[in-house]
């Protein structure tokens, strides 16, 4: 570490940091805003992925995510399009273009083993965190 940076920490404690307190409900609210994050937005790419399996335009996409009651694109139903193109971007869908419909996306080989992971991640994320939460 630089030298400059090395009585950071005990500084900070001094003078920054010395009227701050943590109290349990800080804790708590710290603990509670870890679980909305982190199941919110796995969900969220989870849900894309899983439906993804099968072919869908965005618009049916974010059909099928309203269904499942994840309300993340209500009012930026703009985002969905974003996380698509991220996806199509690193090779993971196939895509093809109707007249009609508009745009259809489906996960492609890469993009059905990044599901997979993902599946495998999301619950060992779940028990990893509730048992760092709980105690």
């Amino acid at each position: 570490m630089e030298d400059r940076l090395k009585g950071l920490r005990k500084s900070m404690e001094k003078t920054a940091f010395k009227q701050l307190e943590f109290t349990e409900k800080h804790q708590h609210n710290v603990r509670n805003k870890m679980k909305k994050l982190n199941s919110s937005d796995d969900e969220v790419f989870l849900a894309v992925m899983q439906l993804l399996v099968h072919e869908k335009t965005g618009y049916d996409l974010l059909k099928h995510i309203r269904g499942r009651g994840i309300l993340k694109f209500e009012d930026n139903e703009g985002f969905i399009y974003t996380l698509l193109h991220r996806l199509e971007h690193n090779n993971c869908l196939i895509t093809r273009w109707d007249d009609s419909e508009g745009k259809h996306y489906q996960l492609n080989n890469k993009g059905k083993k990044l599901l997979q992971k993902a599946e495998k991640n999301s619950v060992k994320k779940i028990v990893v965190l509730r048992e760092l939460l709980e105690g």
